[in-house]
């Protein structure tokens, strides 16, 4: 069986410097979960998810999301065939393994609703029929942070699907000469072959399943969701989704570090990615500048750590 450091060895030819964001990525996929990625242009967010798709040779597709979009041109919709004499389903884009929605808050609510079932559902029904997609299913949603003209910001139960928000973030200087020196000629995914397939992820997903979480470790999670529900900056803390959520990415991105067994390390470098999309500032918190992640940064500092030994 493939080892998740060599699949990050493998994914790193392409996507160069950015090492905590590739296990954050596979760890969540690992864990059946979507990921949002809200960053500026450029940064690699669309090469990222090819990069994933091309490793494990996976079906991949991807969506611009623009204002005009209706929910028929995501998910399907029934076309008359003339021949049987009924409708039959054509399917639209999310049906793949790897869903890139690039632009996800450029859409409208209502397209925005229309693939809330896909990722709650791993299913779209049309016509009173559902049609499963296929296994796995990821999706990787991207937003732009800096557009505010023409954008519908994503509703606090959509947003709460995703497992992960994460940032790329610009490159190393040493690490953009490497990309720059690499794309003269030619492009690495050009170059970039499958390591594993289906079978094999799914016998990571298995394998990180037997990774030990201690029950103190798993009280640690808890008391750290529920202590976002205590502060007074936020207006929305995190949810029980939030829990179970950090439990299962913890677990996995253990998996991914070649950990036999959950530490708290691991729920502190997983906890921003789990709960930072999750919390609602109030108006007076925005105002004065602060940022979801100093709240978690407090938190992590005040709970107490649990000391566990395997």
């Amino acid at each position: 069986m493939i080892q998740p450091q060599n699949v990050i060895d493998h994914m790193e030819r392409v996507i160069v410097g950015k090492r905590p964001v590739l296990e954050l990525v596979l760890a969540s996929m690992l864990a059946e979960g979507h990921v949002l990625i809200e960053d500026v242009p450029g940064v690699a967010k669309t090469l990222l998810a090819r990069t994933l798709a091309r490793t494990f040779n996976l079906e991949f597709s991807r969506v611009q999301l623009t204002p005009d979009l209706l929910p028929a041109d995501l998910t399907g919709t029934g076309i008359w065939d003339e021949t049987e004499r009924q409708f039959r389903f054509q399917p639209g884009p999310v049906f793949c393994q790897i869903l890139l929605a690039d632009e996800l808050n450029r859409a409208t609510p209502r397209t925005q609703a229309g693939l809330l079932e896909a990722m709650e559902e791993r299913a779209v029904t049309e016509g009173g029929n559902r049609h499963p997609l296929p296994q796995p299913f990821f999706v990787l949603a991207t937003q732009n942070p800096i557009e505010q003209q023409g954008v519908f910001p994503l509703p606090e139960a959509q947003i709460d699907r995703f497992l992960v928000q994460i940032s790329m973030g610009y490159p190393e200087a040493e690490d953009e000469l490497a990309i720059v020196e690499a794309q003269a000629h030619s492009h690495p995914i050009d170059q970039l072959t499958a390591v594993a397939g289906i079978e094999e992820f799914n016998t990571m997903r298995e394998a990180s399943l037997r990774v030990h979480i201690d029950p103190a470790v798993g009280e640690y999670i808890v008391r750290l969701v529920r202590a976002t529900r205590e502060r007074d900056e936020l207006l929305l803390g995190a949810s029980p989704r939030a829990s179970i959520g950090l439990h299962r990415l913890a677990r996995t991105l253990a998996y991914v570090q070649e950990n036999e067994y959950v530490l708290p390390d691991h729920v502190k470098l997983a906890a921003p990615a789990v709960l930072r999309h999750r919390l609602m500032l109030t108006p007076q918190s925005r105002l004065a500048g602060l940022k979801p992640d100093q709240i978690i940064d407090s938190i992590l500092d005040r709970v107490e750590v649990p000391i566990y030994t395997a």
